[in-house]
């Protein structure tokens, strides 16, 4: 771990303080999560909200939305009491950028499986999660194989927007949706709702967009040029120093800093270099 990680400690607890509030969330995937308490809606949300988060965010925002506007309610009864003809029948028509109804509906389908059998996504989830993994990753990746499996379709056979909308954990990637869902989902404070309470966060990776990985090229985190799977891991096990219970803790606040204009990215990080003695 870069040694002044430790140094900068009270700059990035002074932006979580600050930042760390719901009026911030705005814009976001993860405002649509506020509006379910029944955990059985908020996890499926979670993922429809998680693996759309690709494009601009007004765009995902309204897919999100024209989503949510066939499901409501409650996202759980409808799903419990549709087929997977219904599902593509519902969703026909519905695009987001590389992600159709048809690959909407088979990813849905194959949720509603994995709830079938092991009674919530958690627990489906919880099925490949073992006490000796140091992050979530081997979970993750079989909580991906078996929703696609559900669905019946092999790998060679899936479309490309399928592929994008659920990708794969363990092929290099830095599955930043997946990573993001699992932020969301298990960790509980002012900003993510939790809910998954049976899953560690200090097995959770960072989930690395272009803001994350910007702020991680600059505080000397990484030296890395490509966001990929190494990266992520390298960037949680740097945070896991400083936070070994939760390493993806200063997440929202530091992706806040490229995501909104109200925020100061610039001069945070001169402060963070002053406090570790850059010139």
């Amino acid at each position: 771990m870069p040694p002044f990680l430790k140094q900068i400690l009270p700059q990035l607890e002074a932006l979580y303080v600050c930042y760390n509030r719901r009026e911030y969330v705005t814009p976001d995937p993860l405002q649509f999560l506020y509006d379910y308490p029944d955990i059985r809606d908020r996890e499926i949300v979670g993922m429809i909200a998680s693996s759309l988060a690709y494009g601009g965010v007004k765009q995902i925002l309204t897919s999100i939305g024209k989503i949510l506007d066939k499901m409501n309610p409650s996202p759980y009864k409808f799903l419990m009491q549709k087929e997977l003809s219904d599902l593509k029948e519902t969703f026909r028509g519905f695009k987001h950028r590389f992600t159709t109804g048809e690959d909407l509906s088979q990813m849905l389908w194959g949720m509603k499986k994995m709830i079938l059998e092991y009674g919530s996504l958690q627990a489906g989830f919880l099925e490949g999660l073992q006490d000796e993994n140091e992050t979530i990753l081997p979970a993750l990746t079989l909580f991906v194989e078996k929703i696609k499996g559900y669905a019946g379709i092999k790998e060679a056979d899936e479309t490309h927007g399928y592929k994008h909308l659920l990708p794969y954990p363990n092929k290099g990637g830095a599955s930043k949706r997946l990573n993001l869902f699992l932020r969301w989902m298990v960790r509980k404070d002012a900003v993510d709702p939790g809910g998954w309470d049976r899953v560690p966060s200090s097995k959770l990776i960072v989930p690395i967009d272009l803001h994350m990985h910007r702020i991680g090229l600059a505080l000397g985190i990484t030296p890395r040029k490509q966001a990929d799977l190494k990266i992520a891991l390298e960037i949680t096990e740097a945070f896991r120093e400083i936070v070994p219970d939760d390493p993806v803790k200063y997440d929202f606040v530091l992706t806040r800093l490229g995501i909104r204009s109200d925020t100061d990215m610039e001069g945070f990080l001169k402060t963070c270099h002053l406090s570790r003695g850059d010139s």
